[in-house]
């Protein structure tokens, strides 16, 4: 597991190995002794450190490529921690995006879970290729994630871990929970801002947040010192965990269309007061907006930051829906 970046060209396209994704087994490498590289049988408690990181990147040939912010997990308690949030078992279904050296990887298939993992490093992808190679539990995708239909990759039900640097934990989260199917369950290693920033509350929250809440409940499991990945980044990181909400406690297509459009443009200006903010990036009727506002019972004078996903989705509803050109369109929603 490592920060995956989608600048590294290297190895474009969703599979490998003749275009079909290579598959590999439940025995694979663990790290035996502090400072050894990754070999011997995998157990779901490995022992990984900074040391054992540098051997088995030295053994394969290989070095953190920083420019494209690799950071390698080498810390054994947040490995566990992670296995531990993540509760796979046998015959469960895991998307993992950016399995790195593999350490997590290995962890998940010793649980019995069956794992699709989508690498876009070549050199990474051969050492995986190389470390995982008996059996047909694991099923490796080359290529970016980004590139990737991620939520027709693995059959329902599926849970998703990844290690997502900053850059792309948004497109990322909107292709998991934006379009069925989803995931049942998401654990991800993010920058710690931006892990704060998805589980914000009200007066701290910006679009990202209210979309993931409005999808999904969320919570920081883990804070991650920068200490426990090899190199060391220049942020810290944490875990997060999203459980995505059923289908039936969303809106239809349409009228969640009309959501993010009201959304979007009131974070266009989220310091300002929503009443402006509304009337000039939609725009609409000022007097229409000053209706609406009432109606769903919030303030003119509140900032959109402020506002919790049930107060956006009562403004919807009282403004009605809003015209192809962000003109508002008078009529029920």
């Amino acid at each position: 597991m490592y920060r995956q970046r989608r600048d590294d060209r290297g190895s474009r396209g969703s599979t490998v190995r003749g275009g079909r994704p290579f598959r590999a087994g439940p025995r694979c490498s663990a790290v035996p002794a502090i400072g050894r590289p990754l070999t011997g049988p995998v157990s779901a408690r490995v022992r990984v450190d900074p040391d054992s990181v540098r051997a088995t990147l030295k053994a394969a040939g290989l070095r953190p490529r920083h420019r494209l912010s690799q950071n390698f997990l080498a810390d054994t308690d947040v490995l566990d921690a992670i296995l531990l949030e993540a509760a796979s078992g046998a015959g469960r279904r895991v998307l993992e995006i950016g399995p790195g050296l593999g350490l997590l990887t290995g962890g998940l298939l010793a649980s019995g879970a069956d794992v699709t993992a989508v690498e876009l490093d070549r050199g990474l992808a051969d050492f995986l290729r190389d470390r995982f190679s008996e059996g047909h539990a694991l099923r490796l995708i080359e290529g970016d994630a980004l590139d990737q239909d991620l939520v027709h990759l693995v059959e329902p039900p599926y849970d998703v871990v990844a290690n997502l640097p900053y850059h792309i934990t948004s497109p990322i989260l909107h292709a998991l929970l934006g379009t069925p199917p989803r995931p049942d369950r998401l654990v991800l290693m993010v920058q710690r801002e931006v892990a704060e920033r998805i589980a914000a509350a009200p007066g701290k929250m910006s679009y990202l947040s209210v979309f993931v809440q409005y999808h999904a409940k969320v919570r920081i499991a883990l804070r991650v010192p920068a200490a426990a990945f090899e190199p060391e980044p220049a942020v810290e990181s944490a875990v997060i965990v999203v459980e995505p909400f059923a289908a039936d406690d969303r809106l239809d297509p349409e009228t969640e269309d009309q959501l993010w459009r009201l959304v979007q443009a009131a974070f266009r200006e989220r310091r300002k007061m929503i009443h402006n903010v509304l009337s000039r990036q939609l725009p609409v009727d000022a007097g229409r907006v000053g209706a609406a506002l009432e109606t769903a019972g919030i303030a003119a004078d509140r900032r959109p930051q402020t506002l919790a996903v049930g107060e956006w989705l009562a403004l919807r509803e009282a403004l009605g829906p809003i015209g192809p050109d962000g003109r508002g369109r008078r009529g029920a929603s």
